[in-house]
């Protein structure tokens, strides 16, 4: 196998792996943090952009948070 379809191959599982990881986040309601940082820079510059740990906490609170004495 030569060396550029080696780097094609690891690129294309590298690519799969992110979108398998995209999917699974959102199949459990989690957005992706990229994609919303790539969101905030464009489309509000002038505010601060979220930390992954203040993004995820809002995220689940936005999700559940509104549930009051609800188990589902």
């Amino acid at each position: 196998m030569a060396n550029g379809s080696f780097t094609g191959l690891v690129r294309d599982v590298e690519k799969a792996g992110r979108y398998l990881g995209q999917a699974l986040r959102l199949m459990v309601g989690q957005p992706d943090y990229e994609v919303y940082v790539a969101h905030a820079k464009s489309v509000h510059p002038d505010r601060p952009v979220m930390s992954y740990e203040a993004f995820f906490h809002e995220r689940q609170q936005a999700r559940y948070g509104s549930r009051t004495g609800r188990c589902c």
